[in-house]
């Protein structure tokens, strides 16, 4: 099912990047071209072939780990697009190293003093941050910590010389804002998916028998709930991944998100569905995975009668 969903995701990216407005020619040579010009540099191109040989020969070379050339710089862009890949995924590694722990922390809170005030202040302030548009999220982060405190700079450009703190400091900003963002949606499925579990007999059981709520809690009631739990940590883990478009664009992080960006804009075709296949490839792939460990993480998914 994985490889069928790729499969379609493949020809939704090929088409949508065919009904793209403009000429990729045009926009190569520019307004001053000749009628001539264009003519020949969409034969050397292949654009006059039909899209159905367009897209066999695309599809065959991606599966050879050939995703073409860029037609703005005639890059290789499996080599161009595995530095921005790194950055992307040390960036969304960095934020899930934060946030999950931190989420399931605070699910568990949440849970202990249900309908108090800690799990009221912590509902609010995360629905508050789910609720914040990234863009606005960035910029209000941005101009207090960078603007206001000088405490990180605003643009996050990374360099291979770099060392491990000197990144680290580079990518803090768009780090808080991603941890801002997918905290809310983990907390909050945490919290509802243990709840849930607290209603059965044997949660009861254990409180009669006059165990403390916590370990309760931490170990009966949340190995109960981790199949939902994993399910919405990976969903977060996948966004942190393909959704970073809009952070790595306000901070100008040289991560995949950004050389979408700039390559759309271009109207540079095959940049654009590599990405777009590469992003594909890796919101099926953690889905997969979360699908998997939640029938290890159950015994009934495994044995179904």
């Amino acid at each position: 099912m994985g490889l069928l969903l790729l499969f379609a995701a493949s020809l939704l990216i090929f088409a949508g990047t065919q009904i793209l407005p403009g000429d990729v020619a045009q926009s190569i040579l520019g307004q001053s071209a000749t009628p001539q010009a264009l003519a020949n540099l969409r034969a050397e191109l292949g654009l006059n072939e039909p899209a159905v040989t367009r897209y066999i020969s695309w599809l065959v070379g991606a599966l050879h780990g050939d995703l073409g050339t860029a037609l703005t710089n005639g890059q290789d862009i499996a080599d161009a697009m595995g530095r921005r890949l790194g950055n992307t995924l040390f960036l969304a590694g960095c934020a899930a190293i934060i946030a999950v722990p931190l989420a399931l922390t605070l699910g568990l809170v949440s849970v202990r003093y249900q309908g108090r005030w800690p799990d009221k202040v912590i509902s609010a302030v995360t629905l508050a941050s789910v609720s914040v548009p990234e863009f606005l999220l960035g910029y209000i982060v941005m101009f207090i910590m960078a603007v206001r405190l000088h405490a990180f700079p605003s643009v996050s450009t990374v360099y291979d010389s770099m060392s491990l703190l000197e990144r680290l400091n580079a990518i803090a900003l768009p780090v808080t804002v991603l941890v801002l963002v997918v905290l809310g949606h983990m907390m909050r499925m945490t919290r509802a998916a243990i709840l849930n579990v607290m209603q059965s007999a044997y949660i009861e059981t254990a409180e009669l028998k006059g165990m403390r709520p916590f370990r309760i809690i931490w170990r009966h009631a949340l190995p109960n709930a981790i199949a939902p739990v994993v399910n919405v940590v990976m969903l977060n883990l996948a966004y942190l991944v393909v959704g970073v478009v809009v952070v790595e664009v306000v901070f100008v992080y040289p991560g995949m998100g950004q050389y979408l960006v700039d390559h759309v804009a271009k109207r540079d075709v095959p940049v654009v569905q590599a990405c777009g296949l590469v992003f594909a490839a890796v919101y099926i792939g953690l889905n997969m995975i979360a699908d998997v460990v939640s029938i290890l993480a159950n015994p009934r998914l495994r044995h179904p009668k």
